[in-house]
């Protein structure tokens, strides 16, 4: 691996750890996840096919960890963790601060596939097609999730209650 190559992975890292911490919500979990995802990143890096940023490359595979292990709780549910966030640390302001544990709250009821495109674009500011492609899925899919976990937390720190907008034909 050259130097620039390990200095971008090293840049990566804060966007990792912040994207680790939306997808998962604890801190020691979101570290386990960023560590195993540098240690996959590492290994595998001779298979990266420079086609497109490192980083992206880091968040796919952040992404597919993820998703494994979500796969995995689901067949061991005795290892779910409590699904509500730890607070934050104080803010210097309350209502700052409330805001904060409502966003946070609302995020975390968002259902994963959304809440990483949310988070991947609007906290990452990553392109599309850099989620795409970090994700594993077509434009137009990030598109769709995008849209809806935008409306669907629009409408929770509203007070509203999202309504389906499939209808059942007969």
């Amino acid at each position: 691996m050259r130097s620039e190559d390990e200095a971008e992975i090293v840049a990566g890292i804060p966007h990792l750890r912040r994207y680790a911490r939306g997808l998962v919500g604890d801190r020691e979990r979101a570290d386990d996840l960023v560590q195993d995802t540098l240690e996959r990143a590492c290994s595998k890096f001779s298979l990266w096919q420079r086609r497109g940023e490192v980083r992206a490359w880091m968040f796919g595979i952040m992404h597919n960890l993820f998703i494994d292990r979500v796969r995995s709780q689901r067949s061991n549910p005795e290892q779910l963790v409590d699904s509500e966030l730890p607070e934050q640390p104080e803010r210097p302001m309350q209502a700052d601060r409330l805001e904060l544990r409502d966003l946070e709250r609302v995020l975390a009821r968002l259902p994963a596939e959304q809440r990483e495109v949310l988070l991947l674009v609007g906290l990452e500011e990553m392109s599309y097609q850099d989620v795409a492609s970090a994700i594993g899925v077509p434009i137009g899919t990030v598109m769709s999730r995008l849209s809806r976990a935008r409306e669907r937390l629009r409408a929770e720190l509203e007070g509203r209650t999202m309504q389906s907008r499939i209808q059942r034909v007969k």
